[in-house]
C-alpha cells in the first residue's frame, strides 16, 4: 500500500529491530525506507544543546545495522534505505523529516495507556496524528521486542495483507474505505500494477446497549450499504468479506481480528478533532490504546 515509510524508533521499543528486516519490509511493498532517531538536547548547564557523544553513538548504530543487511535485497525487491538522527523534540523532529521526505506513512511504537494517562503526559501518536496528515502505523513494543526472528520476518512482509476495516455506513466508514481506495490504486500505479493487500473484512458492529429500534430493523439497509462498499474494494481486485455483529464494539472488532488472521485494524474518524481530543474515550480512542495488532490510522484532511 505504502512505498515511502518513516520509522520512528527510541531504541528502547523494539521498532529498532525492523533494521534487520530490510528485505523483508521490501517484500511488503515499501521502495524508500527511512529510519529516524530522536536524541534529547543536554541540558545539563544553563543553555539546552546537542548531545554530540550520543547523537554520533546513534547515527552510528544505525547506519551499521542497515547496511549490515542492504546486502541481502534481492533485485526483485530493491529498496533505498537512509537514516536520519537529529536533537530536540521528537514531535517536531518526525513533522520535519516526515514533511522533507514527503513519505507515504509512518511506523512507530504505541504502548497501552488509559486516556488520563494520554491527556496529562502526552502522547506522541496523537500529536502527530493532530498535526500530521499521512496514515500511522502502530505497533506494540511489547510484541516486537518478543517476536523472534523468524516470526518478526513474517510480521514485515505481511504488515499490509490483510484489513479489518470497522464499518457503519457513517461519513467515517466511508472516508476510511476512500483512503484504502487511494493508497490501493496509488501503489499499483508506483509499483507496475501491484499491491500488497490483498484482502479486508468489512466489519459492522451493532451497539446493543444503544439499539433504540426492534433487532431486525435496518438490517437490509446495512447489508446493502456494506455490499455497495464491498463492490468498491473488490473492483480493485481485492477478496472482501463481511459481517455484521452484535455485541461491545471493542470487544467485537478485537475478537474479530483474532479469529480472522488479519495482518492490522484500520481506523479513521470524521473529523480532525474527533479521534485526537484523547481526554475523551471513543471508539477509536480505545482501539488505538488497547489492540494489540497492528492500528493503521488514516487521519481526516484538514
Amino acid at each position: 500500500m505504502f512505498q515511502r515509510v518513516l520509522v520512528c524508533t527510541d531504541f528502547h521499543d523494539g521498532i529498532q529491530r525492523l533494521t534487520q528486516f530490510i528485505p523483508e519490509l521490501a517484500a511488503s511493498g515499501l521502495q524508500k525506507l527511512t529510519f529516524l532517531h530522536c536524541v534529547p538536547l543536554w541540558e545539563e548547564g544553563e543553555i539546552p544543546r546537542p548531545n554530540l557523544p550520543v547523537l554520533k553513538q546513534a547515527e552510528e548504530r544505525l547506519q551499521q545495522a542497515c547496511q549490515r543487511v542492504e546486502s541481502q535485497i534481492p533485485d526483485s525487491n530493491p529498496i533505498d534505505v537512509t537514516w536520519e538522527v537529529r536533537s530536540g523534540s521528537p514531535n517536531d523532529n518526525i513533522m520535519q523529516v516526515a514533511e522533507a521526505l514527503d513519505v507515504d506513512a509512518l511506523i512507530l511504537g504505541s504502548t497501552t495507556r488509559n486516556f488520563l494517562t494520554e491527556k496529562l503526559f502526552g502522547s506522541t501518536t496523537a500529536t502527530l496524528a493532530h498535526r500530521l496528515h499521512r496514515p500511522l502505523l502502530t505497533l506494540r513494543p511489547q510484541l516486537i521486542s518478543t517476536y523472534t526472528q523468524g516470526e518478526l520476518a513474517l510480521r514485515c512482509q505481511f504488515l499490509f495483507r490483510y484489513l479489518l476495516l470497522p464499518f457503519d455506513g457513517s461519513v467515517a466508514g466511508q472516508y476510511l474505505v476512500q483512503q484504502v481506495k487511494h493508497y490501493v490504486q496509488r501503489s499499483r500505479e508506483m509499483a507496475g500494477g501491484k499491491t500488497v493487500l490483498e484482502q479486508c473484512l468489512l466489519l459492522w458492529i451493532i451497539d446493543d446497549a444503544a439499539r433504540r429500534v426492534p433487532q431486525d430493523y435496518h438490517t437490509e439497509h446495512r447489508e446493502e450499504q456494506l455490499a455497495a462498499a464491498q463492490a468498491e474494494l473488490q473492483a480493485l481486485g481485492l477478496t472482501v468479506t463481511t459481517e455484521i455483529r452484535r455485541g461491545e464494539p471493542l470487544r467485537e472488532l478485537l475478537d474479530a481480528a483474532m479469529n480472522h488472521d488479519i495482518s492490522a485494524i484500520a481506523v479513521s474518524s470524521r473529523k480532525a478533532n474527533a479521534l485526537l481530543d484523547w481526554s475523551v474515550p471513543s471508539f477509536g480512542n480505545e482501539v488505538m490504546r488497547q489492540s494489540w495488532h497492528p492500528v493503521l490510522f488514516f487521519p481526516p484532511q484538514p
